[in-house]
């Protein structure tokens, strides 16, 4: 399962998707396993994170990501500043 990003997403493509408009998440400095039910789009505001999938490589998200975590996927979030984000459900 592959965790898509797109760093420094357009202003455009954030008012077509309607970001602005979706709930926000925050979360300070910790670690977590988590599994995602339903496939997440979200978009980092601050923070920075290293999210792990199950038997994948780490890779990491913070400001001005945009980034989709597929439905099915498990892994572990690091996170190492304080997240802002808002998130997306699909």
């Amino acid at each position: 399962m592959e965790i898509l990003c797109e760093h420094k997403a357009s202003p455009a493509k954030l008012e077509i998707l309607g970001v602005f408009e979706w709930p926000i998440w925050e979360k300070e400095i910790s670690e977590f396993p988590w599994h995602y039910d339903r496939t997440e789009v979200c978009y980092f505001l601050r923070g920075q994170v290293i999210v792990t999938p199950d038997g994948g490589e780490p890779q990491t998200f913070g400001r001005g990501d945009l980034v989709t975590f597929p439905a099915g996927l498990t892994c572990s979030w690091k996170v190492l500043k304080a997240v802002e984000k808002h998130y997306n459900f699909e």
